[in-house]
């Protein structure tokens, strides 16, 4: 992996959900930052204890009208908030499940007023064969979006490919529909955005974090295979753009291109 150091300092960064995308971001910036974390496990909340990331347990996310949600002590001196915890996923029919959700997190969080970034995910468009662009689906369309937005106006939101880098690779999972283009982000790509943003002092902002190149899970497969190249026909299906995010933020993606995602 390119070692690339991040532009953050001396602030106060909390993180809601820290898993697999959270944990990664949060050891690229706290080295020269005070990260704040919270999970839903009691076993990681030792580990991140031991990582030196102030961890919490909290379960916002449960449906038990008995369970009261506590106002995190540590939110108050954030400067910046970003929730990778999931509010709704692709199984979500329930609204009132979603709603609930979104109130235990403003127990949680309060009336927090700083910098505040959601992940959602690229999920949320149709599988149409087109390309599509942030304006496609609204944030009045995404019954989590529009949720959050009401209730905290200041709330960047990411709607993020599939995460990869590290561990995770195309080739260890089952794959159909060879020839479907990838929309693939790398978690490092995710963490260096968001430090654009926060330097940006972005606010209310949407965007598609997906790498700008669209190989078929074909090439990408045959390449973490170290397969010879193949000469499948060209992608067909749904590509999401990052455009706008590239032209907003004048940001140039360190790993552009899902094939070689491995290799960094």
């Amino acid at each position: 992996m390119k070692t690339i150091q991040s532009n953050l300092n001396n602030l106060k960064v909390g993180i809601i959900g820290c898993g697999w995308l959270g944990i990664r971001i949060a050891e690229k910036w706290q080295k020269k930052n005070h990260i704040y974390t919270s999970t839903t496990s009691k076993e990681k909340v030792d580990l991140l204890r031991l990582q030196g990331l102030n961890p919490i347990l909290v379960d916002f996310n449960s449906d038990n009208p008995t369970v009261d949600i506590s106002l995190w002590e540590a939110v108050s001196s954030l400067d910046v908030l970003i929730i990778t915890a999931p509010i709704s996923s692709r199984k979500d029919h329930d609204i009132d499940h979603i709603k609930n959700r979104i109130r235990n997190l403003s127990s949680f969080i309060g009336n927090y007023d700083g910098q505040l970034f959601f992940m959602n995910s690229t999920s949320i468009y149709p599988h149409l064969q087109k390309e599509f662009t942030e304006e496609d689906v609204p944030v009045d369309k995404v019954l989590a979006e529009q949720l959050l937005r009401a209730a905290y106006p200041q709330v960047n939101i990411l709607r993020l490919g599939g995460l990869m880098g590290d561990d995770r690779q195309l080739s260890k999972y089952p794959v159909s529909n060879l020839q479907a283009p990838v929309n693939h982000i790398h978690f490092y790509d995710i963490a260096t955005i968001i430090e654009r943003m926060i330097e940006n002092r972005s606010y209310a902002k949407v965007y598609n974090v997906v790498a700008p190149k669209h190989p078929t899970k074909q090439e990408v497969i045959a390449m973490q295979k170290n397969q010879p190249p193949t000469e499948g026909r060209s992608a067909i299906g749904r590509v999401i753009s990052s455009n706008k995010l590239m032209e907003e933020l004048n940001y140039q993606f360190i790993y552009p291109d899902p094939r070689y995602f491995h290799l960094q």
